[in-house]
């Protein structure tokens, strides 16, 4: 098998190769490759040096998988390029997520639909991914009405300029700034680019990811997204409404039982998601899992995931993963 990672060298992209290396999954050829400023470098991977390509180079090498984290341009731009030689492609940006031809991809959520045409598949944006992976079977159960969902994402969502921004004005340094106000200290309610509506591109990815990976277009969906100073995830308050009625103890049961997900829900000790845990993880944390008492057959309940990891990295490996396990990928 070969394998190549399109944005090696960017946050993302380095947290692919350490999840690769963590999974010790067995692959005979690695390819990295990266913008022409990087072309060149040396990237360190179980103790073997490569060095970074130019992705035109990557592409001549046919790999059989080619994990995409290097922006929409660079996606529109290659990925049918590789996907037209019979590469598997899995795209991190938001470049393809929407496509109606496009599959939008949470493995425990809606893997089963992936077949050996998709040679081009979206990772979903992080913040949707780990919202999703714990309303899929709440979903499926209980049929959602209605999500309302805030999010209280990290710094690292936006990348290294915004983790540089944030080191800095810890020691005191306000002048580079990535986003429009200081972030140390604050948080602010605005996360992608405002549209005409008055809501974000960020709050409308919630609103249409979720609906295509749920498979559900009446789902009623509003968001708001709060950017906070740290560095370890994104947390979610989620308020949903469901068609059926619900019994707490099988929300927990139902949860508790699904993969990739650890219930933290133990107010007595203190016991709840936070990103300071959740960083270097690859589960979906939930906890603060309570009924809403203002609103028929209602839930709160409170998600957290670092968001470069299955919030972007660990799915689109575990994506991956799904195509070969399952031998879609031949």
């Amino acid at each position: 098998m070969k394998l190549a990672i399109i944005g090696a060298t960017g946050l993302v992209g380095s947290v692919m190769r350490k999840v690769l290396e963590e999974q010790n999954i067995e692959f005979d050829d690695l390819y990295f490759a990266a913008s022409h400023s990087s072309i060149g470098k040396e990237l360190e991977f179980k103790g073997v040096t490569y060095n970074v390509k130019s992705v035109e180079d990557v592409i001549d090498l046919k790999p059989n998988f080619a994990l995409f984290s290097a922006g929409a341009k660079t996606s529109k731009e290659y990925a049918e390029r590789f996907a037209e030689q019979g590469t598997f492609v899995i795209d991190n940006s938001s470049a393809w997520r929407m496509d109606v031809n496009k599959k939008l991809i949470v493995p425990e959520i809606n893997g089963s639909i992936l077949s050996s045409d998709d040679k081009i598949i979206a990772n979903p944006n992080c913040s949707t991914i780990q919202m999703v992976a714990v309303l899929g079977p709440l979903h499926k159960q209980y049929k959602i009405k209605r999500i309302v969902v805030s999010t209280y994402q990290s710094v690292t969502g936006t990348g290294v300029k915004a983790v540089e921004q944030l080191n800095e004005e810890r020691k005191g340094n306000f002048n580079n700034k990535v986003y429009p106000y200081q972030i140390d200290l604050n948080c602010f309610p605005h996360g992608g680019d405002f549209l005409e509506n008055g809501y974000t591109t960020e709050e409308i990815k919630l609103v249409n990811e979720t609906r295509k990976i749920l498979g559900d277009d009446t789902i009623n969906i509003t968001s708001t997204v709060v950017r906070i100073p740290v560095f370890g995830g994104h947390s979610e308050a989620v308020n949903i409404e469901f068609e059926n009625e619900f019994e707490l103890k099988d929300i927990y049961r139902i949860l508790g039982n699904q993969n990739g997900i650890i219930v933290q829900d133990d107010t007595s000790k203190n016991e709840y998601p936070m990103p300071l845990f959740a960083m270097g993880k690859d589960d979906v944390f939930v906890g603060r899992i309570r009924r809403d008492f203002s609103q028929k057959n209602s839930l709160n309940i409170w998600i957290v995931a670092d968001n470069l990891r299955k919030g972007a990295a660990t799915n689109a490996i575990q994506i991956m993963q799904y195509l070969i396990n399952n031998k879609i990928a031949k």
